[in-house]
């Protein structure tokens, strides 16, 4: 019987890949994030995704995936599958929250860790630019080069990517794998993905392997 994927936007799939195995999620972020060559991401602890207030009456959120790594920054990570106005006042919100929360009451300001947010979209929403992938970060105006670290917010536009394909391979094979895997209509395409993404890292070819019908409970499907 031929293996069945199912596709890795869905809410239930893109966790168990991505929230569930840090060496899967290291490699993802590496390729997809804007980290200097001296600033990749060796190591990765998971933090709870549901962001609690500590007053009751304050706004309770929930994200995808959050993590630390080895330097103390923060990861944010959301799959989102239409776009609505309120997402990127929401994926602001919940960066904030995570930055701001950082210090406990006496704690010096000093101690802060920069916090980033990754929000791939199966969605356009901005419809004036081909460019799929929006870097954002707080610059002076006058001086883009001068930048105040803490928080960044990146949005890739998955529709978008099939027209961009002169980019590093590791970043092309991760987007081809959340854009292709589980919407190939043939056996011959799927074998086509795994034979040009899997290649390109293991842990690409683990999270083909975790996006299979089998790796799932028939409660799950």
């Amino acid at each position: 019987m031929t293996q069945r994927y199912l596709d890795p936007k869905n809410d239930i799939v893109f966790k168990r890949i991505f929230g569930e195995h840090p060496l899967i999620l290291r490699s993802f972020l590496n390729a997809l994030l804007p980290l200097p060559p001296d600033g990749q991401i060796v190591s990765l602890e998971y933090l709870p995704a549901d962001q609690v207030p500590q007053l009751p009456l304050l706004k309770h959120s929930i994200v995808d995936v959050r993590c630390r790594d080895e330097q103390g920054r923060q990861f944010i990570v959301e799959m989102q599958i239409n776009w609505t106005s309120a997402f990127l006042q929401r994926v602001l919100f919940n960066a904030s929250k995570a930055y701001v929360r950082q210090l406990e009451k006496g704690e010096q300001y000093e101690l802060l860790q920069p916090v980033m947010g990754l929000s791939v979209l199966n969605d356009v929403f901005d419809r004036e630019t081909a460019d799929f992938y929006h870097h954002y970060r707080m610059v002076n105006v006058e001086q883009p080069q001068r930048v105040i670290e803490g928080l960044q917010l990146v949005f890739i536009e998955l529709p978008k990517f099939k027209t961009h394909l002169d980019i590093a391979p590791l970043k092309q094979a991760w987007l081809r794998f959340l854009l292709e895997t589980g919407e190939a209509d043939t056996e011959a395409e799927m074998r086509l993905l795994h034979r040009d993404v899997a290649s390109c890292a293991p842990e690409i070819r683990e999270a083909l392997e975790l996006s299979g019908e089998s790796a799932f409970s028939r409660s799950e499907l």
